[in-house]
């Protein structure tokens, strides 16, 4: 298990290259993974929910209570921010119906558990990251539905339903399961836990392989153009977080939590949704596929600097 451990904590030091390297073999080299399925996906983010559940305990959700003014600010930010931003910026491109629909599905998802990770290599407020993630998620069900419906009812047609149905399946049930796990067996899932970076990028690497290789062509078909708009989307996305916790006057730690929470989002989750939301249309699932390597990136760059303000912060 020690050696687990050490492999674990490697890999998600290393996860943004690790995925870059997984998105650009599937790229170039679509058929060395045409074997991921796409039909994986589904079970692929089940996992990686599942181990969010076990790393979750009754005291992180302490901070709703504690801290509710936070933890508001952030549910407000995460779901106005990122939709507004990817709807203007589709319509800025020009986007297709069914790139819109992808990068809209993008913003209204809410934050993955990489923006846990990354708001603990920047130093920031873990606690808050953590406390924000659950929150989002747990909203998630009903408001990544309703806010893709209202932007998207004019330009293509959304199964809001079906969306509430698989966020559940996908997201409620596994963290839920995890959550029991942990609370009634917190021994084992102790130990467990420090493995789950590396299970939780092995899944993430899938999800990005399934979704590159089958949609190869296509994504160089529109390739620099879904890059420029999820560039574009994640850092606005940063910033905004940014500007809004030192508008607010939040403490540094709590701005780069916010700042990373909301710039970073659920692209697996987005990925999966569009499969189900819009089955007509195939190159739905190509932003979150984007979205879900470059934000690995970015996450792991924004951290070095957040870090380097940090210290400045402290006057080292």
């Amino acid at each position: 298990m020690k050696r687990l451990a050490k492999i674990s904590d490697a890999v998600g030091t290393y996860m943004a290259l690790i995925v870059l390297a997984v998105a650009a073999l599937s790229l170039f080299c679509p058929a060395a993974t045409l074997w991921v399925k796409t039909s994986w996906i589904n079970t692929l983010l089940m996992i990686v929910m599942f181990g969010m559940g076990l790393a979750i305990r009754p005291a992180d959700f302490a901070i709703v209570f504690t801290r509710p003014r936070d933890i508001l600010c952030g549910c407000l930010a995460q779901f106005t921010i990122m939709p507004l931003l990817a709807f203007v910026l589709s319509r800025l491109f020009h986007l297709d119906p069914a790139l819109t629909a992808g990068v809209v599905l993008v913003g209204t998802c809410p934050g993955g558990t990489a923006s846990n990770v990354i708001t603990y290599f920047s130093k920031g407020d873990v606690a808050l990251s953590v406390g924000m993630t659950s929150v989002n998620t747990l909203l998630a069900p009903v408001l990544t539905p309703a806010i893709t419906y209202l932007l998207l009812r004019t330009t293509v047609s959304v199964d809001a339903l079906a969306m509430f149905v698989s966020i559940v399946k996908v997201i409620l049930v596994p963290i839920g399961l995890g959550f029991l796990i942990n609370h009634f067996f917190s021994t084992f899932t102790g130990k467990l836990v420090k493995v789950l970076p590396l299970v939780s990028t092995l899944a993430i690497c899938l999800i990005v392989a399934a979704v590159v290789s089958h949609n190869a062509e296509k994504i160089f078909a529109t390739g620099l153009l879904v890059l420029a708009v999820v560039i574009l989307h994640n850092i606005l996305g940063y910033l905004c977080g940014f500007g809004l916790g030192r508008v607010l006057r939040l403490s540094p730690d709590k701005t780069k939590a916010l700042s990373i929470e909301i710039g970073m989002q659920n692209s697996g989750l987005a990925t999966s949704l569009a499969q189900t939301a819009f089955p007509d249309l195939a190159m739905a699932t190509v932003p979150g596929a984007v979205f879900s390597v470059w934000h690995n990136i970015s996450g792991a760059l924004l951290a070095g600097i957040y870090r380097r303000w940090d210290s400045k912060q402290k006057g080292e």
